[in-house]
């Protein structure tokens, strides 16, 4: 049953990996989506003074952040190889709950970072560029 009210950011996973073998990155932290729209200017003499523009090109980013533990399935030495393997991954973005809306797609990791202060927990953050098509649907 689709999740309903306001819910706890805990419950949304980010996966990744080869199609149909997705696995949720360990120990996120936190995690976004964010879609762009290209609307390139079409503003002509014929416009009467307004701005008009045009549909562009779509698509989007996704951040994420985390603490680092190697035991973890997806980790981030596996993120940091997809970006040395230059992998293009796909990836689910969304709750497990069945009836919740999920984001799929494609994309390259664009960056991974590591990074460790003295006396804290190492942590990681990163993001993917989507290419090509964002599905949107639902969980079964």
């Amino acid at each position: 049953m689709a999740t309903t009210g306001v819910f706890n950011g805990t419950d949304l996973l980010l996966s990744v990996g080869a199609s149909g073998s997705e696995v949720t990155i360990g120990h996120t932290t936190s995690a976004s989506i964010s879609f762009s729209h290209d609307l390139p200017e079409a503003t002509t003499k014929d416009s009467s003074g307004l701005a008009e523009f045009i549909s562009g090109v779509r698509g989007g980013t996704i951040s994420f952040d985390g603490l680092v533990a190697y035991d973890d399935t997806t980790n981030a030495e596996e993120l940091a190889g997809y970006i040395i393997n230059r992998t293009k991954i796909n990836f689910i973005f969304g709750t497990a709950e069945s009836g919740d809306t999920v984001y799929t797609g494609e994309g390259f990791l664009d960056s991974v970072e590591i990074s460790a202060d003295m006396e804290a927990p190492v942590s990681y953050s990163g993001s993917i560029t989507i290419t090509g098509a964002i599905a949107s649907g639902t969980n079964a």
